[in-house]
């Protein structure tokens, strides 16, 4: 229990601390509002009293102990004044009013307020009864946590009455390490505030469940109202309004312009209103199709009737220039302000096909049918292409957002939401920008356990982002991007034609158990392509087979029949060219016998994927879709371990003065709750929470995800995917061998081997950084000088071969005699530095009179030894000479980087990557992902080299940039591996003051 407000401590001479905005934060709460965590300024003594006096007699007794009905001046004032560093206060805000608040006070051992190096704190909650249970003080915590670390605080103490279950268990299921004890009548509990897996396992799975509910409201509403609906057809509101209801949405629909006369009342059959506030219903969408400089108007008008969500459809923001910018900034204040989400602006708009929803918000005159392919684009034209793709070739989408500027809601925030929706098998997205790289990456390799993700990035090679995202820009090449998304399970393509291909095949068939592709068909020619695109894909193909131009859809049914019960093929891919006739002529118009044909034996054997290639053949794609009324497949077949998301976990924060938490998350990470009704749809009350109990979502989870072995429903009829060209078809299935293997591995991930502790001095290592930055660091950074980098590494395991300067003959000669012959005389001027080719390198010198016929030499060629700077090094056994490299890029996050030293590296861009921290399965992977890997491994009769040894060294190099993020970057270079062991010879460090990293710190909302 905090000091009760009467009794004031004694005075400090506190010094002044300049307000910390960099501790204020958008956050979403648990049933999908957001809200604004600040601290608490002397200016919000009315906000404070309004706010104490709509919480109730209960919640005040738990948080005092005895009952305190109002505030006196001086309380007041002790809340309302802070130093910002012993004594903090925290406010949750919407509308710009108090719903709750936090505050610590640093105390010593004996329970007294003190100052710093003490480093306790007594912390204490109040919630407004009004907003409990929506998961204000699990964030709330979060971010008093962090703001005490900051401050050198790594405890909180808090006593709670024993009846206060709700404040028990706020901080029983935080995740921290804590101590609990019964004193005085009241329970005392003590929390380490020093991040755990656990509590970071808590706060991201509280995280996903937030996120995913916010977007759940958005695409599920049960009531819609578009502002801005035009008086006479046409135009952007009036063409969202007509979408609405051709679609057949379930819930209300309203139509809102101000200029709508006073008397009229309707139009296109639904209320017409003159603003949102005299729609005498509450409204959870609004879509605003207004001019720009109206969007504020409308904002505030939604806010104050308590709208949940906007679509803003209105350009003339980011994209049209820093004027722009700053009105889409203003925008997402104004509307977080109020606890709204914000789809757009610029936005094309979202669609949610299922059943009990059927909302069709967006400019799409065509609805998709219900389908299992969610899809996210950043750009609308690229949206209009992709869902007229789809269209024509009958897939159906689960859910459709195009986010325009995403200045709010982005991919990140939908793959939260694909993750737990079960009508979604397969989450496509179009980016331009990705906002948080490192929680892409983490929610994709997420997702991509349980269901594939598909990604095309546009603006790959401009090195900025397109208009209108305000978002970090990457400094790393786009195949570095490419190979950390594949590291994270993501199906990289480079088109939206791909984008669609994959889809198709993903969400219609099951994933390949390996790479044996079966070719069959009545074109030779056509089975010949077909090979050579498999082997060019990295697929095994099997020999063609030829049913001859004559075959038969009967021919067909039963070589496909053959081909899915024979084990030594693992897919098949169909070929076809119209029949030929015994008269010679062609018959384009034999699609529908030939697809019923190859439906009939694909359904016999359910658990290989099938692809049909076909030349023109008239009515093939649609008679490979099943009937109509047929059950559709779903296609998540069991690859291991992770082959589903998680059973819903209890979220019932129902904190009232203390606010609350949900269950704790085990090692295993998020448990998401499965959105109510079918597909995220509207539930009886669109307003209420889901009142069921877990155990019976878990079970309405399972009743709807009934699967067979394979991953199909049971019984279902699936459609076949059908390309107009093999190389298409073949690279769709390439890709789903690719994932399928990914996801079998994900089942079993790697690990960090003990034996890297070995040798390793965390402590001594930081130390050496904080002594080698010093107080004023260069915020740039700094590169180490070698000698330091060198003792910087050898604290983790890393040696660096000596070298010792050679400014004349002499000392070479001095400097190889205490090294032992032979040697190498190298160069170490920048620009010849690991340049063999210009002469800059001499090896294998054996004695002193070869040593200074070299220096000779050398010094007479490239310049003098001032110039040059000659080092002497004693020679390694003989290898392969490889670099390693560590970096921290802004946007990606610290990055491992492998491949062989010289032109392979640097010339032909040979390198692989993976993401930091990595395991032993990430670094057998990197050595194994170069190109010119053969050499590792005794090309053409050359002795394998010990790649246990580099991995090894892989592995140290990620543990030292994870474990201290102020080294920006490690270059080895080389690293001589040879048969036994390896010797790095020459390294380089770079330090800097460390970054933030947003994505280890409590829960917030981008700001751009």
């Amino acid at each position: 229990m905090e000091t009760p407000p009467d009794r004031k401590p004694p005075d400090h001479a506190y010094p002044d601390h300049a307000y910390p905005d960099h501790w204020e934060a958008d956050v979403v709460l648990r049933d999908g509002g957001t809200a604004r965590i600040r601290p608490i300024t002397t200016d919000d003594a009315e906000r404070l009293v309004s706010f104490y006096e709509q919480v109730s007699d209960e919640s005040k007794y738990y948080r005092f102990f005895a009952p305190y009905p109002r505030l006196s001046a001086k309380d007041v004032h002790r809340f309302t004044h802070h130093d910002q560093v012993d004594r903090v206060g925290l406010a949750v805000t919407v509308g710009g009013e108090f719903i709750a608040t936090v505050r610590y006070d640093r105390i010593d051992d004996r329970g007294r307020p003190a100052s710093a190096p003490a480093d306790e704190a007594e912390v204490a909650f109040l919630v407004q009864d009004a907003h409990q249970g929506r998961g204000i003080a699990s964030a709330l915590l979060e971010h008093i946590a962090a703001v005490a670390r900051e401050r050198g605080i790594r405890r909180f103490a808090a006593e709670v009455l024993p009846a206060n279950a709700k404040m028990i268990k706020v901080f029983r299921d935080a995740g921290y390490t804590q101590k609990r004890s019964f004193e005085d009548g009241s329970v005392r509990l003590t929390l380490d505030l020093e991040p755990t897996a656990e509590s970071l396992a808590v706060q991201r799975g509280r995280e996903q469940r937030a996120e995913a509910r916010s977007v759940q409201r958005l695409l599920a509403p049960g009531s819609v109202a578009v502002v801005g609906t035009g008086r006479a057809p046409g135009g952007v509101g009036r063409t969202v309004l007509r979408n609405l209801l051709g679609a057949g949405f379930t819930g209300r629909t309203y139509a809102v312009n101000h200029a709508f006369e006073e008397d009229r009342t309707e139009i296109d059959g639904v209320p017409a209103v003159r603003s949102v506030a005299r729609i005498g219903e509450p409204v959870d969408l609004a879509v605003l199709a207004v001019p720009a400089e109206r969007v504020p108007e409308a904002v505030a008008d939604c806010g104050e009737h308590g709208v949940r969500g906007l679509v803003v459809l209105s350009a003339g923001y980011a994209e049209s220039g820093p004027g722009g910018r700053e009105r889409q900034r203003a925008l997402v204040r104004q509307a977080r302000s109020y606890g709204m989400r914000i789809i757009g602006p610029n936005a094309f708009g979202i669609i949610n096909t299922a059943d009990a929803v059927r909302l069709n918000a967006s400019l799409a005159p065509e609805p998709p049918e219900r389908g299992r392919i969610g899809l996210f684009t950043q750009s609308g034209a690229i949206g209009i292409a992709l869902l007229s793709g789809l269209y024509r070739r009958g897939a159906g989408l689960s859910s459709f957002v195009s986010a325009g500027n995403r200045a709010d809601v982005s991919g990140n925030d939908i793959l939260q939401y694909w993750y737990e929706d079960p009508d979604t098998d397969v989450a496509l997205l179009y980016l331009e920008s990705i906002g948080n790289p490192r929680k892409f990456t983490r929610l994709a390799r997420r997702t991509a356990a349980v269901k594939p993700v598909v990604v095309v990035k546009g603006a790959r090679h401009s090195g900025s982002a397109p208009p209108g995202h305000a978002v970090p820009v990457t400094r790393i090449p786009d195949a570095t991007v490419s190979a950390l998304m594949r590291q994270a399970g993501v199906i990289r393509v480079d088109t939206v034609t791909e984008l669609v291909d994959a889809g198709l095949l993903l969400a219609y068939q099951p994933l390949p158990a390996g790479p044996r592709v079966a070719i069959l068909g009545n074109s030779e020619s056509l089975g010949l392509l077909t090979y050579d695109a498999c082997l060019t894909e990295g697929l095994r193909p099997l020999r063609p087979r030829d049913l001859t131009t004559a075959a038969t859809p009967a021919d067909f049914r039963v070589a496909l029949a053959d081909a899915l019960t024979d084990d030594a093929c693992d897919a098949v891919v169909v070929t076809a060219i119209p029949h030929v006739g015994e008269s010679g002529t062609l018959d384009p118009t034999d699609g529908g016998a030939l697809g019923t044909a190859l439906r009939e034996a694909a359904s016999r054997t359910p658990s290989k994927p099938v692809a049909v290639v076909h030349v023109e053949i008239v009515g093939l794609p649609e008679a490979l879709s099943p009937p109509a009324g047929a059950p559709a497949a779903q296609t998540a077949p069991d690859t291991g371990p992770a082959a589903g998301p998680p059973a819903a976990a209890a979220s019932g924060d129902g904190a009232g003065h203390a606010g609350g938490a949900g269950h704790a998350v085990g090692p295993g990470g998020a448990t998401p709750a499965v959105p109510p009704g079918p597909g995220g749809g509207v539930p009886q009350d669109s307003r209420s929470h889901d009142s069921r109990s877990h155990d019976s979502r878990e079970q309405d989870s399972r009743d709807h995800d009934s699967r067979s072995h394979d991953g199909r429903t049971q019984g279902a009829v699936s459609r076949i995917p059908a390309y107009p060209a093999a190389e298409r078809a073949v690279r769709a299935l390439a890709e789903a061998v690719r994932y399928a293997r990914w996801r079998r591995e994900a089942g079993r991930p790697g690990k960090v081997p003990e034996t890297i502790d070995d040798a390793i001095d965390q402590g001594g290592a930081a130390a050496l950084i904080e002594r080698l930055l010093g107080e004023d660091a260069d915020p740039r950074g700094t590169r180490l000088a070698p000698a330091d980098a060198h003792e910087l590494l050898a604290l983790y395991g890393v040696p660096v071969r000596p070298t010792l300067p050679a400014p004349d003959p002499d000392s070479a000669a001095l400097a190889a005699a205490g090294l032992g012959y032979p040697v190498a005389l190298k160069t170490t001027a920048p620009h010849l530095r690991h340049r063999a080719d210009l002469g800059g390198v001499r090896l294998d010198l054996a004695d002193e009179a070869q040593l200074r016929l070299a220096y000779r030499e050398l010094t007479e060629a490239l310049g003098g030894p001032d110039e040059l700077k000659p080092v002497v090094q004693a020679m390694v056994p003989r290898g392969v000479d490889t670099v390693v490299r560590a970096a921290i890029d802004a946007a990606a996050g610290a990055v491992l980087s492998f491949g062989l030293a010289g032109a392979p590296s640097e010339l032909l861009g040979d390198l692989a990557h993976r993401l930091v921290p990595a395991t032993d399965r990430d670094a057998a992977d990197l050595i194994r992902s170069i190109r010119t890997a053969p050499l590792l491994f005794g090309w053409r009769g050359s002795a394998p080299v010990d790649t246990p040894a580099l991995e090894e060294l892989l592995l140290r190099v990620s543990r030292l940039v994870d474990d201290h993020p102020e080294i920006v970057s490690v270059t080895l270079e080389p690293v001589v591996v040879a048969t036994r062991g390896l010797s790095v010879l020459d390294a380089g460090v770079r330090l800097a003051p460390p970054p933030a990293r947003d994505d280890l710190g409590p829960r917030r909302l981008p700001s751009y």
